[in-house]
């Protein structure tokens, strides 16, 4: 149900152009048990650009001089000869096609925006896509001012008749309307909740949220901060009759877990906290919560947003949330609602206009902070600019305020078909197991992510294809860690580096991925040092607010690396794994699960454990090391036969082969006669996954190289049908695009 609310007038009805959006990924089935033979279709949403406006990155609203401390960037210097308005971080619908917009404190810090005067613009977007010219008019503003003195802080203007307030005085950053037409902002000095009345008049002392403090409270003394600088109330939402519901952008910095971002409940009859408080997690600790708003009386929309523009941004979602529905571990479940780095743009509104403007749009901003759900259900979002800073859409060129209007428009897809797993994420693209890899393989139309498992020295989950880390992240150049370089015997081989066992989650965390092959990768190269180590918990959050191209729950197929080294070192991992599930509300029929390992006599246990599916992993060559370490004298040889199969069978619900396995390789490098491993695996009931497909010549057979340059891209394509061809059911592939692509077409 959409929130009741009052309107200044009318609502235009929008007439929305019939859309037309290529066909999406097939419906991959499920490995492991789930019926594959099916053919058929079924209707999905697809987030869809409607229309789109923009503001200039220059323009000036009427007022004094701005920007005279406003840091250099892109091009642009201050004092600016009127008020820059750089972006939006809250709106307002008035149901009349206009909407009240409100920058925040103008430059970033007190320091700076002590003339940037703090104000609401009308703003009239004229949408390109929906017969409009794409510009916005700005035919009004309110400019909010404490005359009657209830601030209780000495202000930039303390001592002039309208007392307008300022950037230095507070940092508006949320702003709700009341019934009466008053108007409540979330501010993040105090933080404080702050109660204007239609004219932009303070009515009320600001309102503290009891035990938080910023250090920019101008009441703070002597007393320490509790929330760290520009985390306070970035976001709030308001239920149309009683309640407000500020949200903290970050974390408490006492917070043991750094993902919580804390709604608080607000009684605005008595402008008091009522007490009562939610846990919302992010995907990632250092995500934000840039806007709410309210759906129904305990529905909420949340814009979670990461801290990179353009190429780089990972995360820019819109989720929903029940204030009344929690995981078991205590924090909201949270629905996918929009990813606005993936909108289907057919009518190709604001081609050629920078980054991300084609088909699929993308609105790549790093402060996109704002979200307003209209009465049709579609959506507004704006963008802040951080003028002059971010510089999203074109490197060196201020952004210019976009406002953009996005509908979900019902779409029917084709069902059946391979299923497609992202080995690693798309780590043919972006360095591998990082979040940034797992977006960009659901945009891709991945059906399942895939993180290796290995844990840290204080027992957390994290995402590393080996223990040893020297290859994927940059701990070689920290001169902090240098100490802990080492050499260990893992799986009975010497492995020197550093390894994650050695670290505390903490540590671990200040280290940055980095593309493993970068000679083979040079794309992927050129995100070196950007993104994090994810958690496993991490992982399993960025799942379950994430769909599929055709609208099933991105699935997840976790591998246990290295089971018995783990549990020499006091980390045995099949447990934590389960434990992992069941804290996020991962739960075997309801989410699509499946966990794999190279070892044996742990899939065994968790056969006992647990009724998620389970995937042996069969190497090319050797024996797996559990089995090595008790004697058996089994090897990978072994359980491609009939009778391993059959054995297999027992404890697994699929069985992932390498591709030499299935059709090993002649002399030459080009694909020989494939062997009988996928007939005994079909015989006993199992599923057949293929790994690992890529694209460059380096691991393509002979055949189907493009050159003799190992980088370049090869005939990935006509490898994947060749070995499906052979009857394998499933892949891993490093290009999820371009298996996806096949699974399509092989559905058919």
């Amino acid at each position: 149900m959409l929130l009741p609310r009052p309107a200044l007038a009318a609502l235009t009805a929008l007439v929305l152009t019939p859309l037309t959006v290529a066909p999406a990924h097939a419906d991959p089935g499920r490995a492991g048990g789930h019926d594959r033979g099916h053919h058929g279709s079924r209707t999905v949403d697809v987030p869809t650009l409607l229309g789109r406006a923009t503001l200039d990155a220059d323009f000036l609203a009427p007022g004094p001089p701005s920007g005279a401390q406003a840091t250099p960037a892109n091009g642009r210097t201050g004092p600016f000869p009127g008020q820059v308005v750089p972006g939006f971080s809250a709106m307002l619908d008035n149901g009349d096609g206009t909407f009240w917009a409100m920058p925040d404190n103008g430059f970033g810090t007190k320091a700076n925006s002590a003339d940037f005067l703090l104000r609401m613009y009308l703003v009239r977007p004229s949408f390109e896509g929906e017969g409009g010219n794409g510009t916005v008019a700005l035919p009004d503003l309110i400019s909010f001012s404490d005359p009657d003195h209830e601030a209780g802080f000495p202000i930039v203007n303390e001592d002039t008749d309208e007392r307008l307030l300022t950037g230095a005085d507070l940092d508006i950053e949320s702003v709700v309307r009341l019934r009466d037409g008053s108007f409540l902002v979330g501010d993040e000095f105090g933080p404080f909740v702050l109660h204007f009345g239609a004219d932009g008049v303070l009515l009320d002392a600001p309102v503290p949220l009891p035990g938080v403090r910023s250090p920019q409270d101008p009441f703070l003394g002597s007393a320490q901060p509790t929330l760290p600088a520009s985390k306070g109330f970035e976001a709030m939402a308001y239920d149309g009759s009683r309640y407000a519901y500020p949200v903290l952008e970050g974390a408490l910095t006492a917070e043991t877990d750094q993902r919580v971002r804390r709604i608080q409940q607000l009684d605005t009859r008595t402008m008091r906290y009522t007490g009562r408080s939610w846990v919302y997690r992010t995907v990632e600790a250092a995500n934000l919560v840039g806007d709410a708003f309210m759906t129904g009386r305990d529905r909420m929309l949340l814009l979670e947003r990461d801290n990179f523009g353009g190429a780089q941004a990972v995360t820019k979602r819109v989720v929903e949330v029940d204030l009344g529905r929690t995981e078991p571990g205590g924090h909201l479940v949270a629905e996918p609602v929009l990813d606005l780095l993936d909108l289907a743009n057919p009518d190709e509104i604001g081609e050629g206009d920078g980054y991300g403007t084609g088909d699929p749009f993308a609105f790549p901003f790093v402060s996109t902070e704002t979200v307003v759900q209209m009465r049709d259900g579609s959506f507004v979002l704006a963008n802040d600019t951080n003028f002059p800073g971010d510089d999203a859409r074109v490197d060196g060129q201020p952004d210019d305020v976009e406002i953009i209007h996005v509908g979900l428009r019902r779409q029917r897809v084709r069902t059946g078909g391979p299923t497609v797993f992202a080995h690693r994420g798309a780590s043919g693209y972006r360095p591998e197991h990082t979040v940034a890899a797992y977006e960009l393989a659901a945009r891709q139309c991945a059906d399942y992510v895939e993180p290796d498992l290995v844990m840290t020295r204080d027992g957390v989950l994290v995402d590393r294809h080996e223990p040893e880390i020297g290859g994927t992240t940059d701990v070689a150049s920290r001169p902090e860690f240098a100490d802990r370089r080492t050499t260990k015997q893992l799986d009975g081989r010497p492995v020197t580096g550093w390894f994650v066992e050695d670290f505390t989650l903490a540590e671990l965390k200040t280290l940055r991925a980095v593309e493993r092959l970068p000679q083979l990768r040079p794309e992927s190269r050129s995100f070196d040092g950007l993104y994090q180590v994810p958690t496993f918990e991490e992982v399993l959050a960025f799942a379950r607010r994430t769909e599929t191209c055709d609208g099933e729950p991105m699935g997840v197929i976790p591998e246990i690396k290295h089971s018995t080294y783990l549990a020499a070192a006091g980390h045995p991992a099949e447990r934590a794994v389960l434990d992992a599930f069941a804290r996020n509300g991962v739960r075997p029929g309801r989410t699509p699960v499946v966990i794999q390992s190279f070892e044996v006599s742990n899939l065994r246990r968790l056969d006992r454990m647990t009724r998620f599916d389970l995937v042996q992993l069969v190497d090319c060559s050797g024996a797996p090391y559990d089995q090595v370490v008790a004697g058996t004298g089994v090897t990978y040889d072994d359980l491609v036969t009939r009778a391993g199969m059959r054995g297999i069978a027992r404890y697994a619900d699929s069985v992932g082969l390498c591709k030499d396995r299935m059709i090993p390789r002649d002399a030459d490098g080009s694909l020989g006669a494939p062997t009988d491993a996928i007939a005994h695996a079909h015989r006993a009931g199992l599923t057949v996954t293929g790994w690992t497909f890529r694209r460059e010549n380096s691991f393509l057979p002979l055949e189907f190289r493009s050159s003799a340059d190992p980088a370049a891209p090869g005939d990935l394509t006509g490898e994947i049908r060749t070995f499906l061809a052979a009857g394998m059911d499933d892949f891993f592939t490093d290009n999820p695009d371009i298996g996806a692509a096949v699974a399509d077409s092989w559905s058919s």
